[in-house]
């Protein structure tokens, strides 16, 4: 989706990756939890989108769960990173469950991007009134400072 302002700070990119095992009930994007759903699309394609506009801000990373596709979201995040962009990555794991996994490039994920949005979207939970997220269980965490302090910490939104 180009022109997002919903999916992050700023002006992003968000790219809605296909198939998702968590099935949380009220997802707002069901059609994202079929594998062979969707339509396929090379990174090289999604990067072409980025290129192409100097406006963004940032880069999300969203689903379905960006974490199924590990692999094609690592090359994303880091062209984004070495374009200036901040990114995001939304996931129904959390950043402790995410931690603990043996796979290179989710631990590639954690490190190269800025921000995960974290856990499940659980209906009896959510609400209209939090920044980028469903459902109150649901964190914003800054990633580089909780690599830094080894444990999650909640990113803080700047405002002027």
């Amino acid at each position: 989706m180009n022109d997002s302002i919903v999916d992050g700070p700023g002006l992003r990119l968000a790219v809605f990756v296909q198939g998702c095992g968590h099935g949380c009930l009220g997802c707002h994007n069901p059609q994202t939890h079929d594998p062979q759903g969707g339509r396929e699309m090379d990174t090289a394609d999604v990067l072409k989108l980025v290129k192409e506009n100097p406006l963004l801000d940032g880069l999300t990373l969203s689903g379905g769960e960006p974490f199924e596709q590990a692999e094609a979201c690592l090359v994303m995040a880091r062209e984004a990173k070495a374009r200036g962009l901040n990114v995001w990555i939304y996931s129904g794991y959390t950043y402790e469950a995410l931690k603990k996994s043996k796979e290179s490039a989710v631990q590639g994920l954690l490190d190269t991007c800025d921000v995960l949005v974290d856990g499940p979207f659980v209906l009896p939970q959510r609400s209209l009134e939090l920044d980028f997220r469903g459902s109150a269980n649901q964190r914003l965490v800054d990633l580089k400072e909780s690599g830094k302090q080894g444990q999650a910490v909640l990113w803080q939104r700047v405002r002027w």
